[in-house]
């Protein structure tokens, strides 16, 4: 099997490469720069005709991954188009390559997020829930929509809908360790928000599930089963470090400090695997407990 990767440099990209790698797939990388190696293609996401679609030929799926960091600085309006040309332009420069490509790819793995349901509050979700509201739930909606030329051309696509990937090494997790093992862990605003989480372990795990499940497509939530409120989890990541987290940071600085990135922390989405769960996908972390010690290497 030969499958290509965008964003492959990144916190999912990096971990799916590396986990194919060494089961002996054959890993391409899409690059952003003049390819250096024989295992790179080089392309521009934000141009029309930016992938080569010969480069595509002998891939057999594709898996999209790339885009801006969601919650790196304000949401001015210039990160706000920033945010939304590095997920649909490049998707729809990507569709067209694969469509265009002939012998080329027949299944596209590609990026979203559970953004999709807005703020569901304490009621759960899955991939029948409609679009809710907000700048996240609009983003995803048209990210996905750019991957529709891809369905309509015959390819099987698979909207990856992945929830807050935990790893210790970076994405959320990574820059809270410090404080916390610092005993300055805090909850956000009151705590009570849900936040649906998947170990980066299970995260590679259930994309290459579906990149071999002929009968997966459309939206496919990548949560784990059992999401918690950000007050669960501050104690059990301060659990998992054997530190205390007594702190919390009220709502109104978050909101003063970050503006409306603010909102996507203090909201809440509790949302549910049942495409993955349907077809029998078997979670190795359900609980957050077990997934922070495992990741962390603590008893």
């Amino acid at each position: 099997m030969r499958v290509a990767i965008s964003g492959s440099t990144g916190l999912i990209g990096g971990n799916l490469a590396t986990d194919l790698a060494s089961d002996g797939v054959e890993v391409v990388r899409l690059v952003r720069r003049v390819p250096r190696r024989a295992d790179e293609i080089g392309w521009d996401p934000l141009a029309a005709n930016g992938l080569d679609p010969a480069a595509l030929r002998g891939v057999d799926a594709v898996v999209h991954l790339s885009g801006a960091p969601i919650a790196r600085g304000r949401w001015t309006a210039a990160r706000k188009a920033e945010l939304r040309a590095s997920r649909i332009a490049s998707t729809s420069t990507l569709v067209s390559a694969m469509v265009a490509a002939g012998a080329g790819p027949r299944v596209l793995a590609c990026g979203s997020a559970i953004g999709y349901y807005g703020q569901a509050g304490d009621r759960a979700v899955d991939e029948s829930a409609p679009q809710g509201a907000g700048f996240l739930a609009d983003l995803v909606h048209d990210w996905e929509a750019a991957a529709g030329p891809a369905s309509a051309a015959g390819l099987r696509v698979v909207n990856l809908r992945s929830g807050i990937v935990l790893a210790p090494g970076g994405g959320m997790l990574g820059p809270l360790l410090l404080p916390f093992r610092l005993g300055l862990g805090a909850k956000l605003g009151s705590g009570s928000q849900y936040l649906s989480w998947i170990s980066i372990t299970d995260e590679v795990r259930a994309i290459r599930f579906v990149l071999d499940d002929d009968q997966i497509t459309g939206p496919v939530n990548l949560t784990a089963p059992e999401p918690v409120t950000n007050a669960e989890f501050t104690r059990a990541l301060a659990r998992a470090l054997g530190r205390p987290a007594v702190l919390g940071i009220p709502a109104t600085a978050l909101r003063l400090a970050l503006g409306e990135v603010a909102s996507e922390l203090l909201g809440s989405a509790r949302v549910l695997p049942g495409a993955l769960t349907a077809a029998g996908f078997s979670f190795r972390h359900r609980a957050i407990g077990d997934a922070l010690r495992d990741l962390l290497g603590t008893p």
